[in-house]
């Protein structure tokens, strides 16, 4: 790599980074950490758990965040210095070492670039993904249920806590359902682009000749709601029924009738969960998972109500959003962003990140487009 472009590149980086200081305004940011340290100190805030939980949550990622920038600051000056040494002592060596320390340092300041264009009303809240089997019998169920493990794999990857609050399984292999939360800052702006039809197509392994099989599975996602959402559900417009927790083939998670599904009659949402031991505590969540699902639900009419002021057609989030190909050649590709990457087993453990940037890229394009 020649010096100039070295130079000019660590000088765009340099710009990049102050554009993304400026964006995430690291004085508020201190100043929010100053006094959430205050509140965690007082010995009283544990005598509320949730609030406590809240608390140390958003302490933990704002102080990580804000190491985030200022590490990166920080090698954006070190490659700067590696630079000027090979020039001095016209080394090779270092040079080389440089080069790969500015290529590292790209990729973290574009990741971390993607994280200001998440400016969504909802964007900084906790994720809540429900992922239903759809087309496709038994290979549809198996096809949920590694979805459901490809997303709890990139949480854990990123160190971001999760919460399955309800699994329904399929009688032969797989689930037929299942819900949980992605307890992290922005993890619904992060990946509120996944919701949509996965497609799987493979060599059945439920197949005794061998076919090749075509699954779908549908993946929800909206956002927690918060004490400040309005989310009005009349309780006679509810019909709540118990019954006992089943694990895979059906077998009992334990023997009282604890789990608590919740139909909304009037939009025929239905939400489960069976994680708590108590018939109220899964009540309680069942609860706000449909007040989730409700808030997005109200979200989106009002924004189907303005496209259609503006004389816009809207975009089905049932749509098939992205192909998984296991036979006859290997393939994972997004039809929206055009993102092919060639090895799917390292998608399906997980690995989805450049899939989810691209996919915020392309949704911030789409608002501006249509803003």
């Amino acid at each position: 790599m020649a010096g100039i472009e070295a130079e000019e590149q660590l000088k765009e980086l340099g710009s990049t980074l102050s554009g993304i200081e400026q964006v995430l305004d690291l004085d508020t940011m201190r100043s929010e950490i100053a006094e959430l340290r205050e509140q965690s100190a007082d010995p009283d805030l544990w005598s509320d758990q949730e609030r406590a939980q809240t608390v140390t949550r958003r302490l933990s990622y704002l102080e990580a965040e804000l190491g985030r920038v200022e590490g990166l600051r920080k090698q954006l000056d070190d490659v700067s210095t590696l630079y000027e040494m090979a020039a001095e002592m016209d080394d090779e060596e270092t040079r080389v070492e440089a080069d790969e320390e500015l290529e590292t340092l790209r990729k973290a300041v574009q990741q971390l670039e993607v994280r200001t264009l998440m400016s969504g009303e909802y964007d900084s809240r906790e994720a809540l993904v429900t992922i239903n089997a759809q087309a496709g019998g038994i290979d549809a169920a198996d096809w949920a249920q590694q979805l459901q493990r490809m997303y709890l794999r990139w949480a854990e990857r990123h160190g971001y806590p999760t919460e399955v609050y309800e699994t329904s399984y399929a009688e032969e292999a797989g689930i037929k359902s299942t819900t949980f939360t992605v307890k992290a800052p922005y993890a619904y702006g992060t990946l509120r682009g996944e919701h949509g039809t996965h497609r799987l197509v493979r060599i059945s392994p439920f197949d005794n000749q061998n076919r090749r099989q075509t699954s779908f599975a549908g993946v929800d996602v909206v956002p927690v709601v918060e004490q400040s959402d309005h989310v009005d559900i009349d309780e006679s417009e509810l019909r709540i029924d118990v019954y006992r927790s089943s694990g895979p083939g059906g077998q009992g998670v334990n023997t009282t009738d604890s789990a608590v599904r919740i139909t909304h009659i009037p939009t025929g949402i239905v939400v489960s969960c069976q994680n708590e031991r108590s018939q109220l505590q899964n009540k309680a969540t069942a609860m706000g998972v449909l007040q989730a699902k409700l808030l997005e639900r109200k979200r989106q009419e009002e924004a189907e109500k303005i496209s259609s002021l503006r004389g816009e057609s809207t975009t089905s989030w049932g749509t098939q959003i992205r192909n998984y190909v296991l036979q006859p050649y290997q393939m994972v590709k997004d039809q929206r962003t055009g993102v092919e990457v060639g090895n799917p087993s390292s998608v399906l453990d997980g690995d989805i990140d450049e899939f989810i940037e691209a996919e915020i890229r392309w949704m911030r394009q789409q608002e501006h487009q249509d803003a």
